[in-house]
């Protein structure tokens, strides 16, 4: 299975109207109402509180499509009554957004490693001058190298995306224990091509919902 295998499996459910779980290895599962998605949890994202509960839900689908759709376990998919009565979210929302979010979080710092590991802040700060928002000093002074950034999410009443965000900034800017990227091998050949564009979502798939993800969008400001 590839990284792609998700969103497609999720595509083709869609198109059959299926109604059922998507579970992703040991990550957490997707579950779809004829074919629109209902809802997820990731152990990678314990969901959002603090908030209304419809925009508790939504947040919380979308933090744990986050983690979902990018990873590489075998995605089983089991039919099984609907748990939910809500019109649900087509899948190229749900993409629209992850990728929306990996492209933030990889301009802030890219390596991805630091989304699911504790944060240790370091001993010693070699900056003069640091300027941080108010989630980053929450999170340094709450960080105790032993919890998540989405388990700190949880205790602060954060979005676990809002931390992650928070969390690479400050990886960018040498405040946590990150580990050693490895070396680039040294190049002999002509240069390499540059980055491989993003494919298009596939055509037969439900549009994505715009006016949604404009919703989303404006509450993960408010919130951040």
């Amino acid at each position: 299975m590839t990284v792609a295998d998700i969103p497609e499996v999720l595509g083709s459910l869609e198109r059959a109207r299926g109604t059922g779980s998507l579970r992703v290895g040991e990550e957490g599962a997707i579950h779809i109402r004829r074919g629109r998605v209902t809802g997820a949890e990731s152990r990678h994202a314990p969901g959002a509180g603090g908030h209304d509960p419809e925009l508790a839900a939504l947040l919380a689908l979308f933090d744990a499509a986050y983690f979902l759709l990018g990873s590489d376990a075998e995605p089983v998919f089991t039919e099984e009554p609907a748990a939910a009565a809500s019109p649900g979210i087509t899948v190229a929302t749900l993409v629209h957004e992850q990728r929306r979010r990996r492209g933030l979080l990889d301009a802030a710092w890219p390596d991805g490693a630091v989304d699911v590991a504790p944060v240790e802040p370091v001993r010693r700060v070699r900056r003069q001058r640091v300027i941080l928002t108010g989630l980053q000093a929450e999170i340094l002074l709450n960080a105790d190298g032993t919890r998540t950034p989405a388990e700190l999410a949880r205790d602060l009443g954060r979005t676990a995306f809002a931390c992650l965000l928070a969390v690479r900034g400050l990886a960018a800017a040498s405040l946590l224990r990150t580990e050693a990227p490895e070396p680039e091998p040294a190049r002999t050949g002509p240069p390499s091509p540059g980055p491989v564009p993003r494919p298009e979502l596939p055509a037969e798939w439900a549009p994505a919902d715009q006016d949604l993800l404009t919703r989303l969008r404006t509450a993960l400001v408010e919130l951040g």
